[in-house]
């Protein structure tokens, strides 16, 4: 077994995209023994939502841009980068709590807070486009 599995790939901003890249980044972790809560749960769902608001609010669902996805799996941590072509966002000021009485009927929002909720470290910086950084260690 390789000590590190790397994947960089670029998608078009499809959302049908979407489930084959979830895909191949759990069974890269399957591969580094991380454990099922984490290959069912925390990696799917947070890798979705982060390739979502890249293709949907980051590039608009605009054909002609791009997500890039990066993801170093080791036997320590998963560290996965959705870079899109949007101009960014405050990540503290977009992430809410869906569970307060003012958000429960709102519709946006809840992704950052799962992503917050199933990883380790969620960042956003700006490289050649918008960058949300995901770190899950494994157990």
């Amino acid at each position: 077994m390789a000590s590190n599995a790397a994947l960089d790939i670029r998608i078009p901003s499809d959302v049908q995209q979407i489930e084959g890249i979830v895909a191949e980044v759990v069974h890269r972790c399957r591969e580094h023994r991380f454990n099922g809560r984490q290959l069912s749960l925390n990696v799917p769902v947070a890798l979705t939502e982060a390739l979502s608001n890249a293709i949907l609010r980051g590039n608009g669902e605009d054909a002609g841009k791009h997500v890039r996805v990066r993801a170093e799996v080791s036997e320590l941590r998963l560290v996965l980068e959705v870079e899109d072509e949007g101009n960014g966002f405050d990540l503290d000021a977009c992430t809410m709590d869906p569970t307060t009485p003012d958000n429960l009927e709102r519709e946006t929002g809840r992704g950052l807070f799962l992503m917050r909720s199933l990883m380790d470290q969620v960042e956003r910086f700006r490289a050649d486009g918008n960058v949300v950084r995901l770190t899950l260690l494994r157990r």
